[in-house]
């Protein structure tokens, strides 16, 4: 069932039928990954905008890790306003450069086929940081954590933080990420593999009525268009009833929407989050948003120059799923790291070993 629903939310994003897709028999970009590459050689990092804590921070890791390891590292974010046509250009630039690996957090998932087949032409691997890339064979890793199961931990989440509050119903809402990220499908499914069986008996009713993920998304991952739908929803729906919970899927829409129920005037409404940022953490703290998910992005991208270390020898790295990560074209390899839910109760000991959250939970 989570292989079925994790490849139906990648394909719900990407509309593209999945028929005579194959599992990669072998690992690497062809004779470079045989063969192995010099410890000085360019590893090329492809980054989205900085649209959320995780990115800024996960850049400077790899600027300073492949830098500790003896590469030379071109780490690279898209702008803002471009963001599509900046990163295909920008991982074309680290193929001429000469790049032997190139790590890619995908600005659009499914817009990115030629560029790393060009990669994968000129020998260099490619490794698929976070989101997946679609509809490519020319993709040869996956690293990211378990983003099934950070939607199935939301899901989750909401129905413990609702329970807490009284009893059943609960009027909810949901919303989505932005249908350009191949992860926000992902997440949604997970979340609702939890929550459709208390929506269909009851327990939970979408008062809106706003059930698909064409109608939840968030385009941009943007705060202000969360903080917008949320000013509609209460507006159109909740004048007169509720609002109990919210399935937000990350920190910074967690927050516009509970600015927007702010303004409102209502009573702040369980609301789920992930990527431990800062001024969530500092939120939960507080007692206002319920919950986060902890996704130590040193740990993730300690992984990935792993990998590229593993490769840089000749060798294989280690994966620990080849099965759930279809991305139209072929399964990916991929090794899934696993996430963490936070709420104020466990927080102090989630983030017990991180000197930047650690402090805000004393």
């Amino acid at each position: 069932m989570r292989k079925i629903l994790a490849t139906t939310a990648i394909a719900a994003v990407a509309l593209m039928a999945l028929s005579g897709c194959s599992t990669r028999t072998e690992s690497g970009g062809g004779d470079g990954a045989a063969a192995g590459f010099a410890k000085d050689s360019v590893i090329g990092v492809a980054l989205p905008s900085k649209t959320s804590e995780n990115w800024v921070l996960a850049g400077g890791l790899f600027e300073d890790g492949l830098e500790a390891a003896g590469y030379k590292g071109d780490v690279q974010y898209a702008g803002a306003s471009t963001t599509v046509k900046d990163q295909q250009d920008q991982i074309s630039a680290m193929v001429t450069n000469g790049a032997k690996v190139i790590i890619i957090g995908a600005a659009d998932g499914g817009q990115l086929a030629t560029q790393v087949q060009s990669a994968r032409d000129a020998g260099a691997i490619v490794i698929a940081y976070d989101r997946l890339i679609l509809n490519t064979e020319a993709v040869d890793y996956y690293v990211a954590y378990d983003n099934f199961n950070v939607g199935e931990l939301q899901g989750q989440a909401l129905l413990d933080g609702l329970a807490s509050r009284g009893e059943a119903p609960y009027n909810i809402e949901l919303f989505s990420g932005s249908s350009d990220d191949a992860n926000s499908a992902v997440f949604f499914g997970g979340a609702m593999s939890v929550l459709q069986p208390k929506i269909d008996d009851g327990t939970l009713v979408v008062a809106s009525g706003q059930t698909d993920i064409k109608q939840t998304a968030t385009a941009g991952w943007k705060a202000e268009n969360a903080q917008s739908r949320m000013d509609a929803l209460l507006t159109s729906t909740y004048s007169d009833i509720p609002l109990h919970g919210v399935l937000s899927p990350n920190d910074t829409l967690a927050r516009a929407i509970i600015t927007s129920v702010k303004a409102a005037g209502k009573d702040i409404p369980i609301v789920t989050g992930q990527d431990s940022e800062v001024e969530s953490v500092k939120s939960i703290m507080a007692g206002e948003q319920y919950s986060t998910i902890n996704k130590d992005t040193r740990v993730l991208v300690d992984k990935a120059i792993e990998m590229v270390d593993v490769l840089q020898k000749g060798d294989t790295p280690e994966v620990n799923d080849e099965e759930s990560y279809d991305n139209g074209k072929i399964v990916v390899p991929a090794y899934l790291l696993p996430p963490v839910i936070v709420t104020k109760e466990n927080a102090a000991e989630a983030y017990a070993n991180d000197p930047n959250l650690a402090p805000l939970t004393e």
